[in-house]
């Protein structure tokens, strides 16, 4: 079974500066799926978000105009594993009425997913292994987290996520 996920951002992980790609359950639970990932393809995800058009093609929308160009649709990404703190996806595929899946890296596929809009999923059984339940953050705390938020972002700068 698939559990719909919403990505809510990239964020650099304190104090390491490593990039965390954050995803969430639509519905349900909403729990919580952080990955590691790499500072150049967090990168192209946030370029992707920001609608930010590079002067020549990054890898990622090399691909999806190839995909395009072979009259095919990249139809939704499915983070399907995690095995020793290594994360597993694949990129479903549309063409002339065969799908096909790809095997990807997850920040990979959803650097893409974010290019066509595509939906992200995930295996139930890999929620069930690796996501997070949400915080519970009391009234009181929520100020200061807020506060702890703006010291953050107003200390990074867009240089901080290239490779």
């Amino acid at each position: 079974m698939l559990v719909e996920l919403n990505l809510v951002g990239v964020r650099l992980e304190v104090p390491s500066n490593v990039p965390v790609l954050m995803l969430k359950e639509t519905e349900g639970k909403m729990r919580e799926l952080p990955i590691f990932i790499g500072g150049p393809e967090a990168s192209a995800i946030h370029y992707a978000l920001e609608g930010i058009i590079p002067e020549r093609p990054l890898t990622h929308d090399l691909l999806v105009t190839v995909v395009s160009e072979m009259g095919g649709t990249i139809e939704k990404i499915v983070l399907t594993d995690v095995v020793e703190h290594t994360y597993f996806a694949e990129i479903e595929i549309a063409v002339k009425g065969a799908t096909s899946r790809v095997s990807s890296r997850p920040s990979d596929a959803v650097a893409i997913a974010v290019r066509v809009g595509a939906p992200i999923f995930a295996e139930s059984a890999l929620m069930d292994s690796a996501a997070k339940e949400p915080p519970v953050v009391q009234p009181d705390e929520e100020e200061g987290i807020l506060d702890d938020f703006r010291q953050f972002i107003d200390s990074i700068s867009p240089e901080d996520f290239q490779g």
